[in-house]
């Protein structure tokens, strides 16, 4: 599975879509440091909220295989400035986040994140699970047998 970076500014959804990525029952939970899972890194929103810790990020990026940036659907303005992908050597995909919100708008987000350099996007609620089985294939590498197809192919 190829590792991904979760990036964007705090309660976007970055943690609550590692935990649905894991599988894992959602649960509030604030990012206080750079977490490092298996294939996936959770980074504290303050890094893309302050410019001094925002360099760090693209150091951060050299761990990973995906970088993915994120925004919420309910957001009112984007922090992430235009073409900000060329600033990392590796791929760059657009997550937005919290689709099912009632008040939110994931076209304005998708421009956004179109704006920001991101050309393949989708979009995800942790909470129905909609959208994150998309992420997980894109991340699925050829060789990769996922835990519940071990257990249909009986490897």
């Amino acid at each position: 599975m190829k590792k991904i970076i979760l990036m964007g500014r705090s309660e976007c959804g970055k943690t609550t879509l590692t935990q649905a990525l894991k599988g894992e029952k959602i649960r509030y939970h604030k990012t206080q440091y750079t977490n490092y899972f298996d294939v996936i890194i959770d980074t504290p929103g303050e890094y893309v909220e302050n410019r001094v810790l925002g360099r760090a990020l693209a150091l951060y990026a050299y761990e990973a295989d995906v970088v993915g940036l994120l925004i919420s659907s309910t957001e009112d303005y984007s922090l992430l400035s235009p073409n900000i992908t060329c600033l990392v050597n590796r791929e760059v995909i657009g997550i937005v986040t919290q689709i099912d919100q009632p008040e939110g708008n994931p076209e304005r987000a998708k421009e956004w994140l179109k704006l920001a350099g991101c050309s393949k996007i989708f979009f995800v609620s942790a909470a129905t699970g909609e959208g994150v089985w998309e992420i997980i294939d894109y991340l699925k590498e050829d060789s990769d047998v996922l835990p519940w197809e071990k257990e249909v192919s009986g490897v």
